[in-house]
């Protein structure tokens, strides 16, 4: 979400989560990464999303495997970097990526129906794993 304060969204994240294991987890992972380790982080956050936007536009349904496996692997991502994420979690995180402009915009921005996509895809993966 490039294009917001990045002080003000930290803020707003202390303030709705900071008292949960997630929100304390996640700031003792990252407050010791250096700029190379975040430069990691961000291409292979690039990698997921992009490989999300060219599964939409192949038309590749949100519920099926190839969007899975990269919903799959955008937990993984933040289960390795900032906090362990369990397919519920990430079914929770993927509601706010349609009920938040400012996510909802993320995606968006990058290809028309991005959020609504990633979001099913996220939902079908956790029932997946569930199933």
């Amino acid at each position: 979400m490039k294009d917001h304060d990045a002080a003000a969204l930290a803020a707003e994240a202390k303030e709705r989560w900071g008292d949960t294991d997630a929100y304390k987890e996640s700031m003792r992972r990252t407050q010791g990464y250096g700029p190379e380790k975040k430069k990691v982080i961000a291409a292979e956050l690039e990698d997921i999303e992009r490989g999300f936007a060219e599964a939409l536009a192949a038309a590749a349904p949100a519920d099926g495997e190839r969007a899975m496996d990269l919903a799959e692997e955008a937990r993984l991502h933040i289960d390795r970097w900032y906090y362990p994420c369990s397919h519920t979690m990430h079914a929770g995180l993927a509601e706010m990526y349609t009920a938040d402009a400012r996510f909802r915009a993320h995606y968006d921005d990058r290809a028309e129906g991005l959020a609504e996509y990633v979001s099913a895809a996220v939902r079908a993966n956790a029932a997946r794993q569930e199933a």
